[in-house]
């Protein structure tokens, strides 16, 4: 089966307001395309991977889809009455063995946002408000865990999502035109992320003294639960060896033996990685989303805190 190129969103840094304009929650999962052939379901992800072992749940739920047709959503799991993205990443790294027990103790939900082929008819060349109207025909009979996302034409309710969601693990805005076909493989979206810059303690980092690659952040705000940044750049590598070589206890050197097993934090992409504690921490600057995904990015160390 051919890899289903998808649609992709541009980055904005306030919210379009114009009319023929649609607007829907960005929810903060794994991108997943659903695949109802005549005979089987497949799930694949982003990449082109297939991941239907991983999610038994949904695929037994796209059973009941019409042969031929294909959907792109994201998938997610809800926790506390908030979508979160550790457990969905948990979901999908599980083995065809493991992934039924997760299945019943983490179900997926699937918050699909387009229609690509329906009933073997391929429907992406119609516009955005023909394929939207299409997929709540098709979805909104068959309910949970397959629904559609919310959409509204209202820039005001839109902005109201925008500001009262993130508590429900909403991560922002995608943007379209109703008049738009699907455009597969273009970034002719157009997304709105909720990102904040702030101080956060350092309490790690990965990889080396010598050659740190990330660092173990506790941001404010995000519940206090320890966040791997994105990869440092050569200077802030260069800069915290510096600092560490500098501080007692710190100094580049290679566990001993005997030594208690390092801590590991949950990281995105990557599942558990073991990191170098730091006490007392060091601080950062970072640019964070309101959500665990995408990770913080590190702007600065704070050197004078």
């Amino acid at each position: 089966m051919s890899r289903v190129r998808v649609a992709l969103a541009a980055t904005v840094r306030t919210l379009p307001r114009a009319a023929g304009l649609a607007y829907e929650p960005k929810f903060d999962g794994h991108r997943l395309v659903v695949l109802r052939t005549a005979d089987a379901v497949v799930l694949q992800a982003r990449s082109g991977r297939i991941v239907t072992s991983a999610f038994p749940d949904l695929a037994l739920a796209a059973e009941r889809l019409p042969a031929g047709t294909v959907l792109d959503g994201e998938v997610v799991v809800w926790h506390d009455g908030r979508t979160d993205f550790a457990l969905v990443q948990r979901r999908a790294a599980a083995t065809a063995s493991r992934a039924p027990a997760l299945a019943h103790s983490l179900p997926a939900s699937y918050a699909a946002f387009d229609v690509l082929e329906l009933a073997g008819v391929d429907v992406r060349g119609r516009t955005y408000e023909r394929r939207r109207a299409l997929l709540v025909d098709l979805l909104l009979p068959l309910g949970p865990p397959l629904q559609p996302v919310p959409m509204t034409t209202d820039p005001e309710l839109a902005a109201t999502w925008y500001e009262t969601l993130p508590a429900s693990g909403i991560e922002g805005l995608v943007v379209k035109r109703l008049d738009q076909p699907y455009p597969a493989g273009r970034r002719a979206w157009q997304k709105l992320r909720h990102t904040d810059v702030r101080d956060a303690a350092v309490i790690g980092y990965t990889g080396t003294p010598r050659r740190p690659a990330a660092l173990v952040l506790l941001v404010p705000g995000d519940d206090e639960a320890p966040l791997v940044s994105s990869p440092l750049s050569a200077p802030l590598r260069r800069e915290l060896s510096e600092t560490l070589a500098g501080r007692a206890g710190d100094a580049p050197g290679e566990p001993t033996a005997g030594a208690s097993p390092a801590p590991t934090v949950t990281a995105i992409g990557l599942g558990e990685v073991a990191y170098r504690p730091l006490d007392p921490p060091l601080a950062a600057e970072v640019r964070h989303t309101a959500l665990r995904h995408p990770p913080p990015e590190v702007l600065r160390l704070r050197t004078d805190l």
